[in-house]
């Protein structure tokens, strides 16, 4: 079941929250809608905490959620490596789980 809901990523603006290239930038989660299309049944992004921005400190989208703030969720099990928190030790994307917290 798909469902529209707002960029995470941009917080609905179209807009690059960066501005990297300019203040004009686009949004490259939404391609500057505001809104992305999901699959339900879905999670907040454990990795990013839901804002779609990368916690890495880098000014790009989340690597797990792709800055939509939300995981497809197809099992239901708490991921045994990281213990449901989508992170490996040194602050990565769990690799067992791939940052979603379940397997």
């Amino acid at each position: 079941m798909a469902k529209i809901i707002t960029c995470a990523f941009c917080s609905g603006t179209g807009k690059d929250p960066f501005e990297l290239l300019s203040p004009l930038s686009h949004c490259l989660v939404c391609n500057s809608t505001g809104m992305v299309q999901i699959d339900f049944p879905v999670k907040r992004c454990l990795f990013c905490s839901g804002t779609g921005k990368n916690p890495m400190g880098a000014r790009v989208a989340c690597i797990v959620c792709g800055g939509k703030g939300v995981n497809y969720i197809g099992g239901i099990i708490e991921c045994t490596q990281c213990k449901g928190t989508g992170k490996s030790g040194d602050g990565l994307p769990c690799s067992r789980c791939g940052g979603k917290g379940l397997n």
